[in-house]
């Protein structure tokens, strides 16, 4: 049985998120801005683990932190790890349980689908 939320706007909010849900747009807007602004690539690690590669600019940075620090608090089920492994390049990594991989499957089509659209 599938978490996932299911709603007209196409979110990826599984039932385990605790965001109301009538913030859920609102979060799925700056997602999708985020995706559109800092992901340069996305790579598939393993069913449980998603990289992105980001801008490397500073405030990208700010908001992959404010972002994920967010979603974290109300879908605590996600692992998120910023890392900076050159003064031009930022990564941010999503691990989820096994029980949660639909909602990285769904973010990680929704971020190679959003990407690119300016």
């Amino acid at each position: 049985m599938s978490d996932r939320h299911v709603t007209t706007d196409d979110s990826w909010a599984p039932d385990a998120c605790t965001l109301p849900t009538h913030e859920r747009p609102l979060r799925l807007a700056e997602f999708d801005q985020f995706f559109r602004d800092a992901v340069q690539g996305v790579d598939r690690l393993s069913a449980q683990h998603l990289r992105l590669q980001l801008d490397g600019a500073e405030q990208v940075e700010e908001t992959a932190r404010d972002l994920t620090a967010r979603e974290s608090s109300c879908c605590s089920f996600f692992a998120f790890d910023i890392v900076r492994p050159s003064p031009d390049s930022l990564t941010l990594d999503v691990r989820v349980p096994a029980a949660h991989v639909d909602v990285l499957d769904a973010l990680a089509e929704r971020a190679t689908s959003v990407r690119g659209r300016k």
